[in-house]
């Protein structure tokens, strides 16, 4: 398999981001809350390992997207298409926003991140009330994100099974 996309199916960096991302993001969402209210967890920092791991992946498979080649999409609705250029973008802002407002509510609040096993002290003002309310909206954010990537697993489904194109079958690293 090639490193680089080619018109057939994504390459194996880009399969392998993708998929590192998927398994970090449904871990950080099974684990998000099991700390309690104890800021300095280990599963809270490994929480934010994660997030902070998931973020930097996004941002390189961004920038990965600007050299590597893609497959082209299949032929498919014009509603189709469209919900899944949506959908797609939808996941990217996600990806990104989410972990974002981890650190900014985080640091809002007054706590340093762990990441890694090394501390972060908050590099914005503290304001704890903004920093709860930016935090609630990462939390339903997340909820968003796990449900749109939830879909995005199903459409491949669909594609495979139904309507049996290579959607699927050019993001997996074997077929």
């Amino acid at each position: 398999m090639s490193v680089f996309g080619t018109e057939n199916r994504y390459g194996l960096v880009a399969q392998a981001i993708h998929w590192i991302t998927a398994i970090l993001v449904l871990t950080a969402w099974l684990i998000a809350g099991t700390w309690g209210r104890d800021e300095t967890s280990p599963i809270m920092g490994l929480h934010q390992s994660i997030g902070f791991t998931v973020f930097a992946l996004v941002l390189l498979r961004l920038v990965w997207r600007l050299f590597d080649t893609r497959p082209p999409k299949p032929p498919m609705p014009g509603l189709m298409a469209l919900a899944a250029r949506v959908s797609h973008w939808l996941l990217y802002a996600l990806l990104v926003l989410v972990p974002l407002s981890a650190i900014v509510g985080t640091w809002r609040e007054g706590h340093a991140l762990m990441i890694y096993g090394s501390q972060i002290e908050p590099l914005i003002s503290e304001s704890r009330r903004l920093g709860h309310q930016i935090l609630d909206i990462h939390h339903r954010m997340a909820t968003v994100l796990i449900a749109l990537a939830g879909l995005h697993a199903l459409a491949a489904i669909f594609h495979h099974l139904m309507l049996r194109d290579r959607t699927l079958r050019q993001m997996l690293p074997v077929g």
